[in-house]
C-alpha cells in the first residue's frame, strides 16, 4: 500500500453547503465518491470529531477516515518575522499525520483531521492584492533578502494537503508569477507530485528533520527522515528553494550525539547546489499540559520523552494555554551547544533563526 493510501482512506466527508457549491468543493467530493457526505453548519463545530475524551482512542482512525470541507471566512495575512514575513490565510488546517508534539490539535478538536477550504479563488485574489500592496522589499531580513515570504502551512502540512485538493498547486502557480514574493511551508511528508509544478524559485520548502530514533517514536505517520533528506536534491533540481527545520529539538541523554549523526547524514546526502542555497531554522520543543494529558490516552511512550518536569517550566501563552518549555537559563546552554554542533557539521548552512 502506498504511503498516501495509508494516510487517507476517506470514508466520511463533512461539508459546509457553501463549500459544496464551489468548484473546488465539488472536485474534492468527486475524489472520494464512495464516502458518506454529511452536511454541517460549520467546519468548526462537528461533535463527532471534536472533544478529546470521546475521541482519544480513535485519534489516528479519525485522521485517516474523516475529511472536512469548508469555506475560509477570515482572510488576513498576519505579520510574522520568523519563518516568513506574513502568515497567509490558510487553505487548510489539521493534518492526516499525528506528530505527538503538534500544537495544532489544541485549537480544534484534538484529533483534528484535515479541513480543506474550497474558496481558493477568493484566497488567491486576496494574496495577490496583498503582495501588490507591499511593493518591493527594500531591506533584507532573516526571512529573505529580496522577497516578501508568505507561509501557507502554519496549521497544516501542504505536501499532504496536495493529496486532497489542488489548492497548494494553485498557490505555487500564483507566486511563480509574483517576482516580489515567495511561498514557504514546512513539511514532514515527501510528495513527489510537487516535483512537476515548476515553481521557478518562488516556493521555499522547509523539510523538518530530527534524529531518526526520535522521529520513529514521535513523528507518527510521516515520511521517514532518511527519505526527507534524500528528497532535498530532487526538490532543488525541480526549482524549489529548500531549507530545513531542525525541529523540535528535544533534550535526551544522548541528544548531542544524535544530532551530530543527523548533521553527518545530511552533509553526505546533499548536492553542491543544495548546500549552496541551504538555510535552517532551529526550534526547541514547546509542549502543552492539556495535550500531554490527551497523549497519555493514545501514545504514552511519547510522553516519556516530551514531558520532562525536571527540565521544563510552565509558561502561559497569550490564549491561556499552560505550555511547558525548557528552563530558560538551561535552554540558553542547550541552544549554544546545538549551534556549535551545527556549525561544525554543516558549516555552509546559515541558521536563519533559533529559539
Amino acid at each position: 500500500m502506498l504511503q498516501a493510501d495509508k494516510l487517507l482512506q476517506i470514508s466520511r466527508i463533512y461539508v459546509e453547503p457553501a463549500a459544496a457549491a464551489l468548484p473546488r468543493g465539488q472536485e474534492i467530493l468527486a475524489r472520494w465518491p464512495q464516502a458518506d457526505v454529511v452536511e454541517v453548519a460549520s467546519h468548526w463545530r462537528i461533535p463527532e470529531l471534536s472533544g478529546d475524551e470521546a475521541n482519544v482512542n480513535r485519534w489516528v482512525r479519525i485522521k485517516t477516515e474523516a475529511l472536512v470541507v469548508g469555506v475560509k471566512k477570515s482572510l488576513t495575512a498576519k505579520p510574522n518575522g520568523r519563518s516568513a514575513d506574513f502568515i497567509a490565510p490558510s487553505t487548510a488546517n489539521g493534518c492526516a499525520m499525528a506528530c505527538a508534539y503538534c500544537y495544532v490539535p489544541r485549537h480544534k478538536g484534538y484529533s483534528n483531521p484535515i479541513t480543506v477550504f474550497a474558496n481558493i479563488e477568493e484566497i488567491s485574489g486576496y494574496l495577490e492584492r496583498h503582495v501588490a500592496r507591499q511593493g518591493i522589499k527594500l531591506e533584507p531580513n532573516q526571512c529573505d533578502d529580496t522577497a516578501w515570504v508568505y507561509d501557507i502551512g502554519e496549521n497544516s502540512d501542504c505536501s499532504v494537503d496536495a493529496l486532497v485538493s489542488d489548492n497548494v498547486q494553485d498557490l505555487v502557480s500564483l507566486y511563480r508569477d509574483l517576482p516580489t514574493a515567495k511561498l514557504s511551508f514546512a513539511t514532514k511528508y515527501v510528495n513527489r507530485d510537487l516535483l512537476s509544478w515548476d515553481p521557478r524559485g518562488q516556493t521555499r520548502v522547509r523539510f523538518s528533520l530530527m534524529p531518526e530514533k526520535l522521529a520513529r517514536m514521535l513523528d507518527v505517520r510521516t515520511t521517514p527522515v532518511a527519505e526527507r533528506i534524500a528528497a532535498i536534491n530532487d526538490f532543488v533540481e525541480a526549482g524549489y528553494e529548500v531549507h530545513v527545520n531542525f525541529s523540535p529539538v528535544i533534550i535526551t541523554p544522548h541528544w548531542q550525539e544524535e544530532w551530530q549523526e543527523l548533521f553527518a547524514q545530511l552533509d553526505a546526502a546533499l548536492s553542491t547546489a543544495a548546500k549552496r542555497q541551504l538555510a535552517a531554522e532551529v526550534i526547541f520543543l514547546t509542549h502543552n499540559q492539556q495535550l500531554h494529558e490527551v497523549n497519555l490516552g493514545w501514545h504514552p511512550l511519547a510522553e516519556e520523552i516530551l514531558w520532562r518536569p525536571d527540565l521544563q517550566e510552565i509558561k502561559r501563552s497569550q490564549n491561556g494555554f499552560a505550555n511547558v518549555r525548557y528552563i530558560a537559563y538551561e535552554k540558553r546552554g542547550y541552544l549554544d551547544e546545538f549551534l556549535r554542533l551545527a556549525a561544525a557539521g554543516l558549516p555552509y548552512c546559515r541558521i536563519r533563526y533559533a529559539f
